[in-house]
């Protein structure tokens, strides 16, 4: 792009950023073109007679026209009122129109039906119709028929004009507000949607905190009997309430920050007791998952280990929430893949299905669609792992995680 077009396009923007601006230089184009076309272009021989000879009062009358356009965005009534009160007594003075005359009052009409409610618009088209009437009557030439009927249309059209162009702006407006609001709407559901997901988060962190705790109570209640007659396994035991120690710290260090809020009303008591699962009840999630007639089948690579607690219930909670999608989304006749691989520091799940594809993870509109991908994000950021969701290369839809197996 040559410089003279960056500078073009910069100055474009510049007075489209100002729109006063912009109709400054309107103005004075407008003026720059029109006081030479009245002062030096002669009048026709026949109508030489008929109009006066421009003068500083014309010239007067007839920059303070162009001058007062400057405002038509402002208050465009006022401009409208202040063309036709200097346009008219020009005309009935005997001076021949001007270029800048015609333009002045067809600007001045255009603005107040771009600018101002139906009623103020239309009383000032009504107003600028009869000025301009009375304009073409008292002319000392004979306007004809066609004459009369062309200028009329002329200025109702500009008038249409600009009231059809005030529409559309005010359309485009609303669009614009309306995403607006359904933007902040969407961004307030999804943060709902990271309260409640980290809320339930919280809520089995501390389970499994509360677990290690107790571990450590037995053993350091069991060291203390045996301490005298067994110091061998009071020293084993000392150990197991030290690694369990220092798991339950980690744990508690995740819920930092994680707000924690009332049990569900609807929850019962015996169920918030259970131990949270983890991997090693794949088996009876994908049991039950088939005997709804999804097809389901699971891979293990590398040598199981056994990650920290709250990875093993946030790896679990993200295979069970895929396959709920897949189940409920992707269709009757699809399948699903669960790999899980463990590496030498990480551990991958792989969740993919031959369903769909991205009508997985959208629900109907009484589901909160989205808000289990939203769980996911949360689960997997929380222990600083890698998610990623998406399609699958020849249809379906893939899940992918990694876990850090030391936090």
């Amino acid at each position: 792009m040559s410089p003279r077009i960056r500078a073009l396009g910069a100055c474009v923007a510049w007075l489209k950023a100002r729109p006063q601006a912009a109709d400054g230089v309107l103005a004075l184009v407008l003026l720059a073109v029109g006081l030479p076309q009245m002062l030096l272009q002669p009048l026709p021989e026949d109508m030489a007679g008929m109009w006066r000879e421009p003068d500083g009062w014309q010239v007067a009358a007839t920059a303070l026209m162009a001058a007062s356009l400057t405002l038509r965005r402002r208050c465009p009534m006022a401009v409208l009122v202040a063309v036709l009160a200097l346009s008219l007594p020009l005309t009935l003075r005997g001076y021949a129109p001007s270029l800048v005359d015609m333009v002045a009052v067809f600007l001045a009409v255009y603005g107040v039906a771009a600018h101002r409610p139906l009623a103020r618009s239309a009383l000032g088209g009504v107003l600028g119709l009869a000025v301009f009437n009375l304009t073409l009557l008292v002319l000392p030439t004979t306007v004809d028929f066609m004459g009369y009927m062309t200028n009329n249309l002329l200025l109702v059209g500009v008038w249409v004009l600009g009231r059809n162009l005030r529409m559309r702006r005010l359309y485009f407006a609303e669009l614009e507000d309306r995403a607006a609001r359904l933007e902040r709407v969407r961004g307030t559901d999804a943060r709902a949607a990271r309260i409640e997901e980290r809320s339930r988060i919280a809520r089995e962190l501390h389970d499994v905190v509360a677990h290690h705790v107790s571990v450590m109570t037995v053993q350091a209640g069991a060291a203390r009997r045996i301490i005298d007659r067994n110091p061998a396994g009071a020293r084993e035991a000392m150990s197991t309430i030290e690694e369990v120690g220092r798991t339950a710290l980690s744990e508690m260090r995740r819920i930092v920050g994680v707000l924690r809020t009332d049990r569900d009303a609807d929850a019962g008591g015996g169920g918030e007791l259970a131990p949270q699962p983890g991997l090693g009840d794949l088996a009876s999630l994908l049991d039950h998952l088939r005997e709804t007639g999804l097809s389901v089948q699971l891979w293990i690579e590398g040598e199981a280990r056994s990650p920290s607690p709250g990875v093993d219930v946030a790896a679990f909670r993200l295979i069970q929430e895929a396959l709920t999608n897949t189940l409920k989304h992707a269709g009757p006749q699809a399948r699903a893949w669960v790999r899980v691989r463990y590496g030498a520091s990480d551990l991958t799940v792989e969740v993919e299905d031959d369903g769909r594809g991205t009508a997985t993870i959208m629900a109907g509109a009484e589901e909160r669609p989205g808000h289990g991908l939203v769980g996911m994000y949360e689960r997997v950021a929380l222990y600083g792992g890698e998610l990623k969701i998406g399609p699958r290369v020849g249809g379906g839809f893939g899940v992918r995680a990694r876990f850090p197996l030391e936090a």
